[in-house]
């Protein structure tokens, strides 16, 4: 298993004001769901920020989202590890396969893949 890119989520209803401030940085938008914005580095793609109201199909918001090439043995392995499942491992209709895991800070980590 290998990690693709590791995105920072941040839970903010001025989803307007966070593009234009980090727009000074030079992130551009590439992805919005409407809950949902990334924001990305046009010179190095896997630098990320996201920013979303709520999660659109999970009880809690993730504090960052960790993207791998194995995310049923990312799963795996975390369940056999005894760490808490708090979101089960679904497919998610905008092309997504995840889960949510605590760590041991209390922090929520969205796993996902790409299908």
């Amino acid at each position: 298993m290998a990690v693709r890119r590791v995105v920072p989520n941040i839970q903010s209803e001025a989803a307007q004001e966070s593009r234009e401030f980090y727009g000074l940085l030079g992130f551009e938008e590439v992805m919005n769901h409407g809950w949902i914005m990334t924001l990305a580095s046009p010179s190095a793609s896997a630098a990320q920020v996201s920013f979303m109201t709520s999660d659109k199909t999970a009880p809690v918001t993730p504090d960052m989202s960790i993207e791998v090439d194995d995310v049923d043995a990312a799963h795996a392995v975390m369940r056999d590890s005894g760490a808490e499942i708090v979101h089960p491992l679904q497919d998610e209709e905008w092309g997504v396969r995840r889960f949510f895991v605590r760590d041991p800070n209390g922090r929520v980590v969205n796993v996902l893949g790409h299908r």
